[in-house]
């Protein structure tokens, strides 16, 4: 079974999942030839290990708390935080809690 990404002008929920948090899978909610949305469940503890994308992109925290590095730099972030960063930068993610956070990313650096 296909899963479904939203089409242009589709309403999307990105509420906190709370209890069903633990349940829920990283999901693509939106997808296009240049842009992608989609939110990123990481329970307590699991990271995101160092890596770069070619595109500019954000991440919120939805739900919970992320410590998010770029190089030395660690910054935490909570509910309702976001980061903005240019295509190219290292970075990593680790959950201080189970958490939900939302990646916008340009692909392809267009």
């Amino acid at each position: 079974m296909a899963i479904h990404h939203a089409l242009s002008g589709e309403l999307i929920d990105i509420k906190p999942l709370g209890e069903a948090l633990k349940a829920t899978r990283t999901t693509t909610l939106y997808k296009t030839q240049h842009l992608e949305v989609f939110r990123m469940i990481l329970l307590a503890g699991k990271q995101m290990p160092e890596h770069r994308v070619v595109g500019e992109f954000t991440v919120q925290c939805l739900e919970g708390s992320v410590e998010f590095s770029i190089g030395t730099t660690r910054d935490v972030m909570r509910a309702g935080d976001l980061k903005c960063l240019a295509g190219g930068v290292p970075h990593s993610l680790v959950a201080i809690e189970d958490s939900s956070v939302l990646v916008t990313l340009l692909l392809h650096g267009a």
